[in-house]
Formats: structure tokens, sequence, C-alpha cells
């Protein structure tokens, strides 16, 4: 056993050698085949999250876009109602039957001009207006968030009555004491 060689001659020790590589290969390539199915996996998953999304975001934009065009609808209507009223009152007020007309008017244009947009092109109509007249839509908006404020405020303090203390009930109260 002492001498014992192992040379490259040795026909059993170059099958140990090729065995441990070629298990080092098969091993290699079995990581890499399934860091590549890995790495697949997860782009189809991305691809299908992707498409998913963009069919959620369509979805959405078409619902918005079909409720924008109701509601142009809803406002005509209005407008329409608007006229029949003002028809009623020229009889008795001419004058307020006018400025009824004219609002109606005012609405009707509103509602052509919502009826042929979609959300995206309003969206882009409000963010240019903004820029244009940014103190007048901050000052709006200041009178609505100040006239919200009060609503709710309003609508607290009615939904909670205020219970006010009864001198009776109060310690240190004596009945002599009036």
């Amino acid at each position: 056993m002492g001498d014992q060689s192992f040379d490259a001659s040795d026909p059993t020790a170059t099958q140990g050698s090729h065995r441990t590589g070629s298990s080092h290969t098969t091993a290699g390539d079995a990581f890499s085949k399934a860091s590549d199915m890995a790495r697949d996996a997860g782009a189809r998953a991305k691809r299908a999250a992707s498409e998913t999304a963009s069919s959620v975001s369509d979805s959405v934009m078409g619902l918005l876009n079909e409720q924008l065009g109701t509601g142009a609808a809803s406002a005509g209507r209005l407008a329409d109602a608007m006229r029949v009223a003002a028809n009623d009152l020229s009889r008795e007020s001419p004058l307020l039957a006018g400025v009824v007309r004219t609002f109606a008017g005012n609405v009707d244009g509103y509602a052509g001009r919502l009826e042929n947009q979609t959300v995206e092109q309003l969206t882009k109509t409000a963010s240019d207006y903004t820029r244009r007249q940014p103190a007048l839509v901050f000052g709006l908006a200041a009178v609505a968030g100040f006239f919200a404020f009060r609503t709710f405020k309003n609508a607290q303090s009615i939904s909670s009555p205020q219970i006010q203390p009864n001198d009776q009930h109060q310690p240190g109260w004596k009945q002599g004491h009036a």
C-alpha cells in the first residue's frame, strides 16, 4: 500500500478525476439552465403584470370616458330643463327668464365641449388652464376648501349635540344657594 503510485497512466485515477469534472460540468449546466428558466419566468411574469396593468388602466379610462359622456348628456338635459323653466318665467318675469336662458346656453355649451372630449384631453385642458391662471385656480380651491370645512363642521355639530353641564349635578353645589 505504501508504494502505490498515482500516475496519469492509471485508468482508475483518470476515471475518478474525469467523473468529478463531469459532475461539476453537469451541475454547472443544470444551475445555468435553472437560472435561465428563472430569468425567463421572471420576464414572463413582468410582461403579464404590465399587460394586466395596461388592461386595467385602459378599462378605467374607458369607464371614465363613458362617465364623462354621461355627465355631458345630463348637463344637456339640465340646459333643456332650464330653457323650459325660462319659457314659463317669461310671462311673469322676462328679465329673470333671460338670465336663465343665458345660463342654459352656457351649460349647453359646456356640455357640448365635454361630450367630444376624453379624460386625457380634459386633464390636459385643466392643466393648461392652471398654468395660465394659477392664482385663480388656487383661490377657487381655497374657497372650495373653506366651504367644505364649514359644511363638515356644521354637519358634525348637528349630528352630535353638545351637552350643557347642569349646575345641580356638579360637586360643591349646595341646595341653599340660588
